[in-house]
Parts: structure tokens; C-alpha cells; sequence
């Protein structure tokens, strides 16, 4: 059983830069693909990126493409998250996943989930 816990969220002003972490615990975390997806009030969950196993690809929406960067250093069981070049929308509660499929997009894909960490950005 995998747990993932997110930090890093907090409040700050367009144009500026945050970045959030995720802490994995159990056995499997080398073996499994990671995101970020995010997620504001009444609509869908928002795939953000994702990054491979080995950390060798990665994916992206449209819309954090050039401004955001995902990683993850598996020594230490965490996924990251650079989101610079912050703008209103990207205001949201961003949450860490994982899953044994790849590089997918598809928020019924990953079967694991933390908890979510809330980012706003000031205008």
C-alpha cells in the first residue's frame, strides 16, 4: 500500500514561482509512474504532468507546458513539482498520484492518492 503526502502550496503572486513535493511511503514507488493533477470547486480533476518510473519521460497539459516541471527522485521516495510563471488559474488544490500504467492522463488510471495541497495565486 503506497501513502502520498504533498507540501509546498501556499499563497503567492502572479508571475511568481512555487514548488510542491510529494513524500511516497511503501515498497513500490520506483516501480510506478507519478503525477500531478489539480482540481477547483465544482469542476473535474485536471491531469498537470506526469513522469515515468524512471523518471526518464514526462507529460504534460497544454496548459503548464514551458511553466511547470515534474520530477522525482526515487533515493528519497518524492515526486516534485517546479510551477513558475504562476498565473490566476492555475489557483487550485494540487494533488500527487500514482500508477502502474505509465505516463497517463486519465485521473482513473492512478490508484493512489494524497490527500492535496492548496495553491493560490494573487493577481
Amino acid at each position: 500500500q503506497m501513502q502520498l503526502v504533498e507540501s509546498g502550496g501556499g499563497l503567492v503572486q502572479a508571475g511568481g514561482s512555487l514548488r510542491l513535493s510529494c513524500a511516497a511511503s511503501g515498497r513500490t514507488f520506483s516501480s510506478v509512474a507519478m503525477a500531478w493533477f489539480r482540481q477547483t470547486p465544482g469542476k473535474e480533476r485536471e491531469f498537470v504532468a506526469a513522469v515515468s518510473w524512471s523518471g526518464s519521460s514526462t507529460s504534460y497539459a497544454n496548459s503548464v507546458k514551458g511553466r511547470f516541471t515534474i520530477s522525482r527522485n526515487s533515493a528519497v521516495k518524492r515526486v516534485y513539482l517546479q510551477m513558475n510563471s504562476l498565473n490566476a488559474e492555475d489557483t487550485a488544490v494540487y494533488f500527487c498520484a500514482s500508477t502502474p500504467y505509465g505516463l497517463e492522463s486519465d485521473q482513473y488510471s492512478y490508484t493512489h492518492w494524497g490527500q492535496g495541497t492548496q495553491v493560490t495565486v494573487s493577481s
